[in-house]
């Protein structure tokens, strides 16, 4: 039941939660989402440097080896990393980041990721104003 200073005279609740909708972290200040980021990243760089070792080795297990190896690697070296990167923005930003460099790199990428709703132009901004128009 909400308390008496929680709601005006009118009968509409005042108070909001804070952190209502933003996204609990799971693991060592990630949330669920950036985890899976990290994750999948690593396992893919562990699974590329996998499998010329295994076939270097002539033994399969180097792969899931390297994968769950990388995976560690990903998800507490480079949480820590995104974690810095984060400390005092929004909780959007690491996703406008990735939309942002998406649409600067790989245009035709970015729209299928909602990267060419993003402004992405760079330069002076003018508002077509003279000195002279100004003075008369």
């Amino acid at each position: 039941m909400a308390a008496v200073n929680d709601i005006a005279r009118d009968g509409l609740v005042t108070f909001l939660p804070h952190r209502l909708n933003r996204q609990p972290v799971v693991v060592g200040g990630l949330t669920a989402d950036e985890l899976w980021i990290c994750a999948g990243l690593s396992a893919v760089a562990g699974f590329i440097a996998g499998v010329p070792l295994a076939w270097a080795t002539h033994s399969v297990a180097m792969v899931p080896t390297l994968v769950v190896a990388g995976v560690a690697a990903g998800v507490f070296g480079g949480g820590g990393f995104l974690r810095r990167q984060k400390r005092g923005r929004p909780d959007t930003w690491l996703y406008r980041q990735l939309q942002w460099r998406l649409a600067l790199r790989h245009p035709l990428a970015a729209s299928w990721l909602g990267g060419h709703l993003l402004i992405t132009r760079s330069g002076y901004w003018t508002t077509r104003r003279s000195r002279g128009a100004a003075a008369s």
